[in-house]
C-alpha cells in the first residue's frame, strides 16, 4: 500500500531548524532549490537555518546558494545540532560520511537520505541507536518542482517528523510513502528512472520523423511539445491513462493503426516489463 499525505499541511518549511545538507550536487541542489524558492501558498526554507557541507557543489548549486548567502563548507559549526539532515553524498563515501554525523546529531534529529541503493538499516549501522530516518527516492523533474518522491520511514520516525519531512518535500513535486522498503526497488525502476525512458522516447519520435521528412529541429519540437503536453493532461485531468488514450483514438483512424503496432504481442508494453524487470533486478544488486 502507498499513502499519499494532503500536501496542505502548513504554509512554510520552516518547521525543521537548523538544517545541515551533506552533499549537494545536482539532485540535492535541485531540492534545495525547491525547498528555499517561496511559492504562492507558502514560505520557502529560512536560509538563515541552511548548513550545507560540500566544498565541491557544482557552479548552478552555487549560485543557487550564494543567491540566499549560504556559503559551503567542507565542514559547518552548528548553533545547535541539526533538526533535519539531508545526505546526499555519493555512496562510496557515504559511511564516512555517517559515522562522522553520528557524533554531531541528536535525539531529535531526522536524517534525510536521498542516497540511491543505501537500505534503512544500512544506514541506521553508522548511527546512534534510535535515529529516524527517512529514505527517499526522488527523480530529476524535482528541477522544475514536478517531481515524483517515494519515501519510507523506519520505526522511530515520529507523526510530528513524519508530518514535517512530507510538508517540505512536498514542494518538489508529489510525495508518496510506502509501508515496506522491498517496494523501493520498484519504484526506482518505474519514477526514478522513469524521466529517462521518456527522454529516450522523444528521441526516438524525433527520429522516426526525421525518417518521414521532418527536418530534425521541426521532428524534435514536435516531440517535445507532444509528451510536455500530454504529460500535463495526465496530471491535470481526473482521468486514467487508458481513458486519455481511448479519447484519442479514432476507429480505423492514424493513431489506431499506430497503437496497432505498439500494443501488439511483441509491442511496447514487453519492452517495458523488461526494462522495469531489469532496473528493479539492478537496484536490488546496488542495495546489497
Amino acid at each position: 500500500m502507498i499513502d499519499q499525505f494532503d500536501n496542505d499541511l502548513t504554509n512554510s518549511y520552516g518547521s525543521f531548524s537548523p538544517v545541515l545538507v551533506v552533499g549537494a550536487g545536482k539532485m540535492a541542489g535541485a531540492i534545495l532549490s525547491a525547498w528555499l524558492e517561496p511559492k504562492e501558498d507558502r514560505e520557502g526554507l529560512d536560509p538563515e537555518t541552511l548548513y550545507v557541507e560540500d566544498p565541491g557543489s557544482p557552479e548552478d548549486v552555487l549560485d543557487l546558494l550564494a543567491k540566499y548567502d549560504v556559503v559551503p563548507k567542507a565542514r559547518q559549526e552548528l548553533p545547535t545540532p541539526p533538526q533535519l539532515v539531508m545526505v546526499g553524498v555519493k555512496p562510496q563515501i557515504m559511511d564516512g560520511v555517517l559515522k562522522d554525523l553520528a557524533s554531531r546529531i541528536s535525539s531529535e534529529t531526522l536524517v534525510y537520505s536521498i542516497a540511491a541503493g543505501r537500505t534503512l538499516s544500512d544506514i541506521a549501522k553508522h548511527l546512534p541507536e534510535g535515529t529516524a530516518i527517512v529514505r527517499a527516492m526522488p527523480n530529476t523533474p524535482v528541477m522544475v518542482q514536478n517531481g515524483m518522491t517515494a519515501l519510507i520511514a523506519n520505526e522511530f520516525v515520529s507523526s510530528e517528523q513524519r508530518t514535517q519531512i512530507n510538508d517540505l518535500v512536498s514542494g518538489t513535486g508529489t510525495v508518496a510513502w510506502l509501508d515496506n522498503e522491498s517496494q523501493m526497488d520498484a519504484v526506482t525502476a518505474v519514477s526514478g528512472s522513469g524521466p529517462a525512458y521518456l527522454f529516450w522516447l522523444a528521441e526516438c519520435l524525433a527520429k522516426a520523423g526525421e525518417r518521414q521528412g521532418l527536418s530534425p529541429e521541426l521532428a524534435m519540437t514536435l516531440s517535445k511539445a507532444t509528451i510536455d503536453g500530454a504529460g500535463s493532461m495526465m496530471g491535470l485531468f481526473d482521468i486514467s491513462p487508458s481513458q486519455l488514450r481511448e479519447n484519442v483514438t479514432s476507429k480505423g483512424g492514424t493513431t489506431a493503426a499506430a497503437l496497432e503496432v505498439l500494443m501488439n504481442d511483441e509491442g511496447l508494453a514487453p519492452l517495458i516489463d523488461a526494462a522495469i524487470e531489469a532496473a528493479a533486478k539492478r537496484s536490488k544488486e546496488l542495495s546489497g
